[in-house]
């Protein structure tokens, strides 16, 4: 009796480091290959994305690279089951040249297409982009002060529609730039708080390979008021009118 009951506590053992282990392999199949969480730590994305937003981004949307593997130890180059990214999505890629950083941002120019910013118009290919001015966002700075910044809402000629900020009005320091002509196999992505991301205005165009996926839904959003050690006030800080939202 005491043998049979020895057994039972053995295999219960035997059988829980098996749930465990199977459940970790899953959580590592899903976040490898299918899904994988990112946080937002910037303000270049607002007023889509905020700081503090916590989004799952869809790996299989582009295909694989070596970026989409964990810590980019890839062990091929190049992408499998490749499809391309198109004007309006919102990616998560390497940041290049030195494809080390993590970077969030829309795609605005795909292969082959002419990008430029005259007096903080985006051009696409000699045509500027549809931008109509919508209500201003009012806030206050650091003394207290009311704060007006002009928003605007964009529409990309492939249909894509989404609101886009100016700090700085029109003449920020990156309203007013040369034409860029996105080599084959290479992406140009810009921020939606305009004057306030850095992104390939600045240091170039994204490369295929780097591409880590697709921004697809908000599953939590805090607005970084409370820390992990005060529960109290995680109801307060949790943005719950952003949480399943649509990353678009």
């Amino acid at each position: 009796m005491a043998k049979t009951e020895e057994n039972k506590k053995e295999g219960g053992w035997v059988d829980t480091l098996r749930t465990i282990i199977y459940a970790l392999l899953i959580a590592f199949f899903v976040r490898t290959l299918a899904y994988q969480p990112f946080n937002i730590p910037s303000g270049s994305m607002i007023p889509t994305l905020l700081v503090g937003d916590y989004l799952f981004v869809s790996k299989f949307s582009y295909g694989y690279s070596r970026y989409a593997l964990p810590l980019g130890l890839g062990f091929f180059s190049g992408r499998i089951l490749s499809r391309a990214p198109e004007r309006g999505d919102i990616a998560v890629f390497r940041q290049p040249p030195a494809n080390r950083d993590d970077f969030i941002k829309r795609i605005v120019g795909v292969s082959g297409d002419r990008i430029q910013m005259i007096g903080g118009g985006l051009h696409i290919n000699g045509k500027a982009v549809e931008k109509k001015r919508i209500e201003d966002f009012v806030t206050r700075d650091h003394r207290g002060r009311t704060r007006r910044i002009a928003q605007y809402t964009e529409t990309l000629p492939n249909g894509p529609s989404y609101t886009v900020r100016e700090s700085l009005g029109d003449d920020g320091p990156v309203d007013n730039t040369r034409e860029f002509i996105v080599p084959q196999g290479q992406y140009f992505a810009m921020g939606d708080n305009r004057d306030d991301s850095n992104d390939s205005r600045s240091w170039g165009f994204v490369p295929a390979e780097n591409f880590i996926g697709r921004a697809e839904i908000l599953f939590f959003s805090t607005d970084g008021t409370a820390g992990w050690f005060q529960p109290w006030l995680w109801p307060t800080a949790t943005r719950f009118s952003r949480i399943f939202n649509r990353v678009e």
